[in-house]
């Protein structure tokens, strides 16, 4: 009976989608709702998506949007009209993006507005803060970046890890409190990466829908990693310090985008108050990672292995971030790691629950209260001196 059925069922899943199909192409075809329009220009959009200061003058890469596509006709810099080439030439699709290149004679430190002008008579503004050289992709200045990385990245976690050897003879009070403590800092990362993709979010082009890609990407990077940790089997010890740290390193990650993009426009200042306030904000993580391993005694390469997972994504991202940002990637890498950091975050707690053989109620405990209030906490207060 199922045999003689199944080409009718293949027929009623054809049918329908055939009908979808045929409307789909007399709607572009027809333009059906042409008659119903009015003489009025479409509507357009334009996002500013990266800008480049070079001895040439300035590039800018624009992305269109709105409903149909659109022309540059006039480039201002500061009310000015400028003389400028685009490329790709011609009509910009919607969702395109092309570059603009101004040779605009720029003053190191000053400030400008640059205006597009569509052939509708559509403006669009941008504003450069502070004129500053691009950074070019040297291998002198790869590796400064890569130094601030490794301050503001690694040195942190080798510190914390070096708590490892004094922390091992704490109880169960002082393991939970540890335990907790990771919780806590985890925590506070998670809600810190959501505010900063969804900040990015807010200025990308409008046609990546921001705020529902962060969502959406975020819980399919939980459930997947929530998914590979049930193939593998509950993680514990060096498997749990392993998770912890990628999630750490996914939040690092972010912050030497917000570095390097900050670097290449000029707006940060990094030195010695910024790379310390890192250190003493991130500290605290390398004590998060050991948490789970303090009862083990990994070999020596584990930990350089941890180290690098949890602080070397820092120098890539600054690598990115002052070479090549875009505020949807970043929007959307930052997505990834919330969702890692969240199902690390149910990771640890099942853990703790698990060697107390207890369930919700070990968080009404003493030093599990007390150890989420320091992570979160310190966290905190360190996080005022790494804003910029």
């Amino acid at each position: 009976m199922n045999k003689v059925q199944t080409p009718y069922r293949f027929l009623w899943l054809l049918m329908p989608l055939t009908l979808l199909a045929a409307a789909v192409a007399w709607i572009v075809l027809a333009n059906p709702l042409q008659s119903l329009g009015s003489d009025a220009p479409p509507v357009e959009n334009l996002t500013f998506e990266r800008t480049i200061i070079q001895d040439g003058g300035v590039r800018l890469l624009v992305r269109a949007g709105g409903s149909e596509p659109m022309q540059i006709a006039q480039v201002q810099i500061d009310a000015a009209y400028w003389q400028f080439t685009q490329e790709p030439s011609g009509q910009i699709a919607r969702g395109s993006a092309v570059w603009l290149n101004i040779p605009f004679s720029w003053m190191l430190g000053e400030a400008h507005v640059v205006t597009v002008v569509t052939n509708s008579g559509t403006t669009f503004e941008h504003e450069i803060a502070v004129v500053i050289p691009s950074p070019q992709g040297t291998v002198a200045q790869l590796n400064n970046q890569a130094i601030i990385g490794l301050f503001v990245g690694v040195l942190p976690i080798i510190f914390g890890l070096m708590f490892y050897p004094v922390l091992r003879d704490v109880g169960r009070g002082g393991m939970n409190f540890l335990l907790a403590l990771t919780v806590g800092l985890l925590v506070f990362l998670l809600i810190d990466t959501v505010e900063e993709s969804l900040e990015l979010a807010s200025e990308a082009a409008a046609i990546f829908q921001g705020p529902v890609m962060v969502v959406l990407v975020g819980l399919a990077s939980f459930f997947t990693l929530m998914a590979v940790g049930r193939r593998v089997g509950t993680p514990s010890g060096l498997s749990l310090a392993t998770l912890i740290a990628l999630g750490i390193g996914l939040h690092n990650f972010g912050e030497g985008l917000a570095i390097g993009a900050a670097f290449a426009a000029g707006s940060a200042g990094l030195g010695t108050y910024l790379i310390l306030g890192f250190t003493l904000h991130n500290i605290t993580e390398g004590i998060g990672i050991a948490a789970p391993i303090l009862k083990k005694r990994p070999p020596l390469l584990a930990f350089a292995g941890l180290t690098m997972l949890a602080g070397g994504p820092a120098v890539v991202g600054m690598w990115l971030g002052s070479l090549a940002f875009s505020a949807h990637w970043a929007a959307f890498a930052l997505a990834i790691g919330a969702g890692a950091i969240l199902q690390v975050v149910v990771q640890v707690s099942a853990y703790l629950m698990r060697s107390n053989e207890a369930g919700t109620e070990v968080f009404y405990t003493r030093p599990v209260i007390l150890g989420l209030t320091a992570g979160v906490a310190f966290m905190y207060a360190t996080a005022a001196l790494v804003k910029i």
